[in-house]
């Protein structure tokens, strides 16, 4: 696998806490503004420009694309942006309560992503791969990392350990109280990292796969040339990584009726724990778990909870038939707890919540060895990365 130093163009010290803010796709328009409302240094004002256009405004549009450049140059004329002036890694902690993971950050190389040096195990949609080739056209910058992950290795654990002894560049709490801090690793351990990382055979794209995407795109279009053939991207030991659950809502019941539904449903799960495969449903303020015994020979993907649930209900009783595409169904990360997702039922909005249980770090890289791919929204890897404070410049 092959990385990269880079000439990070990053925040200043007093302005990083300010700067950093959620990734692009994990927050509505309505989220977004409310989020950056009276912090013109918030990083949502380039990475959902249209928080400052007018309402209804299409954040795919050329009018979009232009007002992130726009914002993205006034962080840097201002000094709230700093581009470094030698090529280096980073390491970057976040730590959500008792959780800890460190990751390196650098470039990585698109030719990698190609070639299936670096797996996916989610299938991309076209439109947002769209959407973000043309936002870095626009802006000449990857303005978000990707989230990655390998199999541990010690050696560079001791070099990670070595760096994260001294001041850091960055050590802030964000809103939600996940910490974040991040050191500037000396230059002198580039090319030992090089190699290292040289003997890696694979990593895996936790999350991200619309940004590698269009990444991969765009350097593509230009030939491997220079910086545009880099991505920036943090890749963490695997060990440290936890995995949330992402469930699942659907809007109606497809014309049956409660009893029918639940007649249906009782069809192909027990109501209980009895089973070892779990998950629970939350329709007209009530909980029922459900369970369920994977069948004798299922492979890797169809083994998996999210595979059942999509196999065996919402596809034949909720007609739910392609959850990528069908406006009927929605997502929601396992972070927001039950709370969040027993209110979208209550409020009508939605008729049955599945709340399910998360895949393992495991599952997700035998799926991508086998080069297979797991249903959409399967895995809710938290924290999340926060974006503005690692942006790569390309021609």
């Amino acid at each position: 696998m092959n990385i990269s130093p880079f000439s990070a163009v990053r925040p200043n010290k007093e302005d990083a806490a300010l700067v950093a803010s959620v990734p692009y796709d994990v927050v509505d328009v309505a989220e977004a503004k409310a989020l950056a409302e009276g912090n013109p240094k918030s990083f949502l004002h380039v990475s959902r420009p249209e928080i400052d256009l007018p309402d209804g405004a299409d954040g795919s549009s050329p009018e979009a694309y232009a007002q992130a450049r726009k914002a993205l140059e006034a962080l840097i004329a201002d000094g709230t942006l700093v581009r470094d002036d030698e090529r280096a890694f980073y390491a970057y902690r976040q730590t959500m309560g008792s959780h800890s993971q460190t990751g390196i950050v650098a470039t990585f190389d698109a030719k990698d992503y190609l070639s299936g040096v670096i797996r996916q195990h989610e299938k991309t949609r076209r439109d947002k791969e769209d959407d973000r080739t043309r936002h870095i056209e626009a802006l000449a910058a990857h303005t978000g990392p990707a989230f990655l992950t390998y199999r541990d290795e010690p050696a560079i654990d001791e070099i990670v350990a070595e760096a994260c002894r001294a001041e850091p560049l960055y050590d802030f709490a964000a809103p939600d109280g996940i910490g974040h801090t991040v050191w500037k690793l000396p230059t002198s351990v580039n090319e030992r990292l090089v190699g290292l990382f040289g003997r890696i055979p694979v990593a895996y794209i936790a999350d991200g796969h619309h940004r590698s995407a269009a990444a991969s795109r765009y350097a593509k279009e230009r030939g491997f040339d220079g910086e545009a053939r880099w991505f920036p991207a943090v890749i963490f030991p695997a060990g440290q990584l936890k995995i949330l659950s992402y469930n699942r809502l659907v809007a109606d019941l497809n014309g049956l009726d409660e009893a029918a539904f639940l007649a249906r449903v009782s069809e192909r799960f027990v109501t209980g724990t009895e089973l070892p495969r779990r998950c629970r449903m939350y329709m007209n303020g009530k909980w029922t778990d459900l369970s369920w015994r994977i069948p004798e020979g299922a492979d890797a993907v169809s083994s998996l909870d999210v595979s059942y649930l999509q196999d065996n209900l919402l596809a034949p009783v909720l007609g739910i038939g392609d959850p990528r595409t069908d406006p009927r169904i929605s997502f929601m990360g396992g972070i927001r707890g039950d709370a969040a997702l027993a209110a979208k039922v209550d409020s009508g909005e939605n008729a049955v919540a599945f709340a399910m249980e998360p895949v393992t770090v495991e599952e997700m890289m035998a799926i991508a060895d086998a080069g297979a791919v797991m249903p959409p929204k399967s895995t809710w890897f938290e924290p999340k990365l926060r974006s503005g404070l690692f942006v790569h410049l390309v021609p």
